[in-house]
């Protein structure tokens, strides 16, 4: 079987497995949901996924005419990113985890570099139109930086996807950004990742782009 027809029969197992399980999908969520089991064949993920009102069409409009950079909270979730749909769109993507002006202040703060990397995306987009979409997998620590800097309004990004995985800080992290006023995709509880988190950007990418 080719790659496409691989993908295809994974996504018909799936929908057939949610209807077995009775289980229906939001209409307007359905594709996110179903790209996240597909890449963790997790049906858990059925279940605990969140989305702020409207956020699915928000994030639509956003990639298909306002040419966002994505910001990654790991060079994994980075390079599960579907570069060439960013590229369709005009949207870039980086992750500045492995930089080393972020090491050196993590270093010299006694903070965390995932920390470090969103002070340094709000020091670059902050004073700029440039939305930014943030998509945070693995740093439970990174989007608590990024609610304090929400809360303070040094920066809001324009979409953020909260999907840390973990035992510490995690449902605290994904609680203060459902809390606040800015478009989430987040799943409750512990589970998430950056496989998780490169699937839902992916799918919004895909529906942006078709």
């Amino acid at each position: 079987m080719l790659p496409h027809e691989i993908e295809a029969t994974s996504m018909r197992i799936i929908q057939a497995e949610l209807t077995g399980r009775g289980i229906t999908l939001a209409h307007d969520c359905k594709d996110i949901i179903l790209r996240v089991i597909h890449a963790t064949a997790d049906f858990d993920f059925a279940h605990i996924m969140q989305f702020s009102h409207g956020v699915c069409e928000q994030a639509a409009t956003l990639f298909q005419t306002a040419a966002p950079v994505i910001i990654t909270d790991t060079n994994m979730a980075l390079a599960g990113i579907n570069k060439r749909t960013c590229a369709a769109l005009h949207i870039s993507a980086a992750c500045y985890m492995a930089d080393k002006d972020v090491a050196d202040a993590a270093a010299r703060h006694g903070t965390t570099r995932a920390q470090e990397s969103v002070n340094k995306m709000a020091r670059i987009y902050a004073d700029t139109e440039k939305p930014v979409v943030f998509v945070c997998g693995n740093a439970p620590t990174a989007l608590m930086r990024l609610c304090a800097l929400m809360q303070d309004r040094t920066f809001t990004p324009a979409l953020v996807i909260g999907v840390p995985v973990g035992f510490v800080h995690v449902e605290e992290a994904k609680e203060q950004l459902a809390a606040s006023p800015v478009p989430y995709i987040i799943t409750s509880g512990r589970k998430g990742g950056s496989t998780v988190a490169a699937a839902i950007c992916n799918a919004l990418l895909y529906k942006a782009a078709q």
